[in-house]
């Protein structure tokens, strides 16, 4: 869980750690450091029928030549079997990738892993229909996986066409060689559905007058481009994914709805294996990973936090009941605890806490640090940091929206604002919910830590995120409440 922190930073300590908080620095404007909100920031979708046409094609042309392999081969009890492998194949088609969109579309790219998957799913029908011949279940796959290959090879030479007379507007970003190359295939390919409107690059070259695309300016424009035509897809080029204020970019086009695309100078990219990796004319090409809130597991995700903590809340209600009592004798009246906490999109709210230390003013309340060594903190207060139950009324919090189980640490605006300041990829941290616990917290990041290094397993925790990773991370924080460290 988190845990409360609020003295001022000892020399050495995480505000200094790695990059000095000089006057200078605190002076400078917080370039970025305002997060606007979803409302504030817009979202200019892809047309949902472009998002949905060709994961739709192939879903039914599967169905359609599972169907039809079924009728040919196994006639006796044709509905059970077909349904019995349609549950099958259709989740191991989509774990494989073979319902994504891609540039480059091929149905003999997808013949082997058709034909793998379809041995597993006949395997599974025969133990729910029964047994069969050997001879018939050879026959079943061999038709299955000619047929499923043929129908997507109609598939995909519908979507080629499709893509030729309406391709969707393209920014490049990146006016170098690279850059202008990969424009140029776009331009010729219309195959791709791609048609690059324009180049964006802070720091352009000068295109030569007969060039066919021309700079519409700096990343800076990168919104305003996107909405003023239209656009669809951002491809980046020239190795600028590397840059911060590039990747900040691309960050803030898939927000707004672009599917985004990264051309990487590295041609062994494309030897890499990596699921996902595409490539354009020759070029590796690499998309990237939805945001974590446009995932439709997230949705998931919401659900279990709100019926996980509204369930602690019930069965935790006794432990909470003797805290309360616990604190209420220790410090007087006031058992909870009120402090203003920055959430998704920078947003501000009121986390919840038993109170372990009476604060003198709100002033120190919202500057100071570390209070774990503090003296006026009782026996009750250290108990119940040393355990982290003062933690527990954030469960509210959970059932709110204000925070999820699993997610970067909250921090309080005034560190955030200084943080901000000093580590660029702090704001990135607001892309998701705060949680109670997190991947940094996890990895012995509490207490007086780097902040730069929190900042890095949060964003990490962002760009990896997964059901399954945060079960994982509840499970960690599970163990680590076991061993309580007080920090």
């Amino acid at each position: 869980m988190t845990i409360d922190h609020e003295s001022v930073p000892r020399p050495g300590g995480p505000l200094s750690a790695r990059r000095h908080l000089g006057t200078e620095l605190l002076d400078r404007p917080a370039a970025g450091l305002r997060v606007r909100t979803a409302s504030q920031v817009g979202r200019h979708r892809r047309p949902f029928r472009s998002r949905v046409a060709l994961p739709a094609g192939l879903l039914g042309s599967d169905a359609l030549a599972l169907a039809a392999a079924v009728v040919l081969t196994a006639p006796g009890r044709p509905p059970l079997t077909a349904v019995a492998l349609l549950a099958v194949l259709v989740p191991l088609n989509a774990s494989g990738g073979l319902y994504r969109s891609r540039l480059t579309v091929s149905a003999l790219d997808d013949l082997p892993a058709l034909a793998a998957r379809a041995a597993v799913s006949v395997a599974f029908a025969v133990t729910l229909a029964g047994p069969a011949p050997l001879l018939r279940l050879a026959a079943l796959l061999a038709a299955f996986t000619l047929l499923a290959c043929l129908a997507r090879g109609a598939v995909y030479a519908l979507l080629r066409r499709a893509r030729r007379r309406r391709p969707s507007p393209t920014l490049v970003l990146g006016a170098g060689q690279l850059g202008q190359r990969v424009a140029a295939a776009l331009l010729e390919h219309r195959e791709y559905g791609l048609r690059p409107v324009g180049h964006l690059d802070s720091q352009p070259v000068l295109l030569a007058p007969d060039a066919p695309l021309r700079l519409l300016g700096g990343l800076d424009a990168l919104e305003s481009q996107i909405r003023r035509k239209r656009i669809h897809h951002v491809v980046a080029t020239e190795g600028t994914a590397d840059n911060a204020a590039t990747a900040a970019a691309l960050r803030r086009a898939a927000r707004l709805g672009c599917r985004v695309w990264v051309v990487p100078q590295l041609r062994e990219y494309a030897a890499l294996g990596r699921r996902g990796t595409d490539q354009l004319w020759g070029f590796p090409c690499v998309p990237l990973e939805l945001p974590a809130l446009r995932r439709p597991s997230w949705a998931l995700k919401r659900a279990l936090d709100v019926a996980a903590a509204g369930l602690g809340l019930v069965l935790l209600s006794p432990v909470l009941a003797a805290c309360a009592l616990a604190v209420r004798f220790d410090t007087g009246p006031g058992v909870l605890f009120r402090q203003q906490r920055t959430g998704l999109d920078g947003q501000v709210f009121t986390l919840l806490k038993f109170r372990t230390l009476r604060p003198s003013n709100e002033h120190e309340s919202a500057t100071r640090w570390n209070i774990s060594q503090d003296h006026r903190m009782g026996a009750v207060g250290r108990l119940l940091r040393r355990t982290s139950m003062d933690e527990l009324p954030q469960l509210w919090n959970v059932v709110r929206g204000d925070m999820s189980l699993v997610g970067p640490r909250p921090e309080r605006p005034y560190f955030v604002m200084r943080f901000g300041q000093a580590y660029p990829e702090y704001q990135d941290r607001h892309r998701v919910p705060v949680g109670l616990t997190g991947l940094a917290q996890v990895n012995g990041l509490r207490g007086d830590t780097s902040i730069e290094d929190r900042a890095r397993f949060d964003n990490r925790y962002i760009e990896s995120w997964s059901l399954w990773q945060d079960a994982k991370i509840l499970l960690r924080t599970a163990a680590l409440m076991l061993h309580p460290d007080g920090s």
